[in-house]
Parts: C-alpha cells; structure tokens; sequence
C-alpha cells in the first residue's frame, strides 16, 4: 500500500498503527486492539465487520450494530469467494474498517484480502471476539471482545 492515512480526532491513534503496519508490510492497515475498536467504532468513526460465520454470531453472540460478511461459511468454514465483493457492497472502498472473527486470525487473512482488493483502511480487531485458546480449551478467560467487557449481545 502506497496510500497514506491520513486520520484525524478519534482516529489518530490509527495513523501510527498504519505507519507501523506498514513498515513491517503487514499487507493491511494494522492491528488495533478491542478497546480501541469499540471506542472509534462506538463514537461513529469506524465501521465493524464482523467476518465470522452466521452459526458463529448467532451462538456465541456478535457486537450490537456491527455489520456481517463473513469470511468463510458453514460449519466446515468454507471460504467466502464473494468476500471482497460483498463487504465493498456493505462499506465501500474508502471507509475505516475493523474487521472482527474469533480469534484475530481469520480476520488479518479478510483484512490483507481486501487490502489487495482496493480497500484502503482495513484494520484487524487483534485478540478477536472471543480470544484466544488457554491451556484448559477454554476461550474468553485472558483476552477478546468479551473478556475486556466490551457490548456484545446474543441471539
């Protein structure tokens, strides 16, 4: 990416996050952590995508007002190939975006995928919506979306 970010007010934190991502080329605009996240997405600065699977968001729960694309399909997560087409449909090119799976994994594959589509300011929700996998094959107890106390809801 060549484009520079240039963000102000809330989103300034952003450009550093970008600058970083870039010198390390990432191949998308960087990671920003959940509070981060929910603090520029909350305030109206930033839109949220959330690429998990529908079976995903419906039984472990999804932030409320975030937007669906998800990033594979079905219970074997099946990847979407209409992803780029689909969250352009929803975003367009140009807005900030933060892109939210599970872990924080699936979404920097989402996030490099529609870097190399054209999107422009595409962040990865680090440590995801449920976070990650401890020692015990529990989720949630020591990082993601819900374990910093951040608004979610479920079906």
């Amino acid at each position: 990416m060549t484009v520079e970010l240039l963000l102000e007010g809330n989103l300034e934190d952003l450009n550093a996050i970008y600058a970083q991502a870039q010198a390390d080329n990432l191949g998308y605009a960087g990671g920003v952590s959940p509070v981060k996240a929910w603090q520029v997405f909350s305030q109206g600065d930033a839109l949220l995508v959330d690429v998990r699977s529908s079976e995903e968001r419906k039984f472990v729960g999804h932030v409320p007002d975030s937007l669906h694309v998800p990033w594979a399909t079905g219970t074997s997560l099946t990847r979407n190939p209409r992803f780029t087409r689909e969250l352009e449909a929803k975003v367009g090119k140009d807005r900030v975006v933060l892109l939210l799976c599970r872990s924080g994994k699936r979404s920097i594959l989402a996030a490099q995928a529609a870097t190399k589509a054209g999107f422009t300011h595409v962040f990865n929700v680090l440590e995801g919506f449920e976070g990650e996998i401890d020692s015990h094959q529990h989720r949630g107890v020591s990082d993601g979306w819900r374990f910093h106390g951040l608004s979610w809801v479920q079906d």
